[in-house]
């Protein structure tokens, strides 16, 4: 009897365990995080309000005033239609990754822009820390991305200070959706 009795025991203990387990994970991962899907409008790019419009390239999101993004479960695409005219009419294409790890975009000699892209805690909240180098001028540059107007709208609060310029500046540049 004492034996069956442990074993009962042991038992219950082990289906607590597997089914606490699973749960556990479940709730960390059942974070939803906002969706920036869509196509988006404003009426000035991110760097303008800045006033840091020359530091990014041509096809480089903070020089956009249009941007079609698509979310994924690690990253989120941005495509940013080529507005210089110029230049042929092209799509340049700017991939931020989910797991914080450094990414690049290289125009050129001397020219590039390295950033990370972390989450808030409740998921609702994009942050994108940016170093921008054209030349000898480096930008550094912290955008808060977040949805509102019930998904319809987002507003981008950034701040940024330059090797050149030694205040910091800070400005908001609203999306609407248009799609």
């Amino acid at each position: 009897m004492k034996i069956k009795k442990t074993v009962l025991y042991c038992i219950i203990i082990l289906l607590t365990a597997v089914m606490y387990f699973p749960i556990q994970a479940q709730q960390k991962k059942g974070i939803l995080y906002a969706n920036f899907s869509g196509e988006w409008k404003s009426k000035e790019s991110i760097s303008m309000g800045g006033n840091i419009f020359c530091a990014y390239e041509t096809g480089d999101r903070m020089s956009s005033k249009t941007m079609k993004i698509t979310n994924q479960a690690k990253f989120l695409t941005i495509e940013i239609p080529n507005s210089s005219s110029e230049l042929a009419l092209t799509t340049s294409h700017e991939k931020l990754n989910f797991d914080g790890k450094e990414s690049q975009v290289t125009y050129g000699e001397g020219r590039e822009k390295k950033f990370t892209v972390q989450w808030s805690a409740d998921g609702q909240t994009m942050i994108v820390n940016s170093i921008s180098h054209q030349r000898k001028v480096v930008h550094y540059v912290t955008e808060v991305w977040k949805l509102g107007n019930d998904g319809k709208s987002i507003t981008v609060l950034a701040k940024a200070k330059s090797n050149v310029w030694g205040e910091e500046r800070s400005w908001k540049t609203v999306f609407d959706k248009i799609n």
